[in-house]
């Protein structure tokens, strides 16, 4: 066990880390902006050595960028950016899906999966989804996208994978809502949650190749809903992390 300051310590650090990546991601501070390390003491309400810590962290998710001279500005991100985090999380998730199906996966394990999809099932059942069925939704969707990276048993996987999906647009519920209540979102989740029953599936059958494949193309679909919200301002600021987004030129 830790001791109570190494502990008290760690706390304050992950507070830190939160509430500037809410703070980037929300829009209080701008692409562009430069970050003053004395500023987010007084901010956030911690000292400086979890402020500094949490600069670092935040500069590895790509989020900041340190300056030559000392300190950090807050990055921008190009379409092709969100793009390649997406394709990379499919990427990782596949390799999850695989490892777990060759691999083989504790039966406590799989069951706790299939009933976050139930969950997800249940959610999908309704005749509309209001506010809670989203959250529902997403917290159950987190969850089950969590358990395929502790499925695959490879601890190392698993930080590259938390890594990835720190980016404001690489998350697995980063286009949820994007849709907001039109119908073709509850298609969009629909086909998504068909997926996932599929990915267990394969697991469960030791389809190693067939499992990647379709966690794959399960991270299509946030491709899809991306390139459908940036088609217009409403949709667009519906996007977690949109004001870090650059706007092409033309764009509307």
């Amino acid at each position: 066990m830790p001791h109570p300051a190494e502990a008290g310590a760690q706390s304050q650090t992950i507070k830190a880390q939160l509430r500037l990546r809410e703070l980037i991601v929300g829009g209080e501070l701008g692409p562009g902006q430069r970050i003053a390390e004395l500023a987010l003491v007084e901010r956030l309400g911690v000292s400086r050595t979890p402020v500094r810590a949490a600069l670092a962290t935040l500069r590895d998710e790509g989020l900041l960028e340190a300056l030559p001279g000392g300190g950090y500005v807050v990055k921008d991100f190009g379409e092709d950016d969100v793009h390649d985090a997406i394709e990379l999380r499919g990427t990782l998730e596949g390799l999850a899906a695989r490892l777990a199906a060759e691999r083989g996966v504790a039966p406590a394990l799989l069951a706790e999966a299939r009933e976050c999809l139930e969950g997800i099932d249940a959610v999908l059942a309704a005749a509309e989804l209001d506010e809670a069925a989203f959250s529902t939704y997403a917290e159950c969707n987190a969850r089950w996208h969590t358990l395929l990276a502790a499925m695959a048993a490879s601890a190392l996987l698993a930080r590259q994978l938390e890594r990835v999906k720190t980016l404001p647009f690489a998350s697995p519920n980063g286009f949820v809502r994007v849709g907001g209540d039109r119908p073709r979102t509850r298609d969009s989740l629909m086909l998504a949650q068909a997926q996932h029953h599929a990915v267990l599936d394969a697991i469960e059958r030791r389809e190693g190749a067939r499992a990647e494949a379709l966690m794959r193309e399960h991270a299509r679909i946030a491709q899809q809903h991306l390139r459908e919200a940036l088609q217009s301002h409403r949709t667009r600021q519906r996007i977690p992390g949109a004001n870090l987004l650059r706007r092409r030129v033309g764009a509307r």
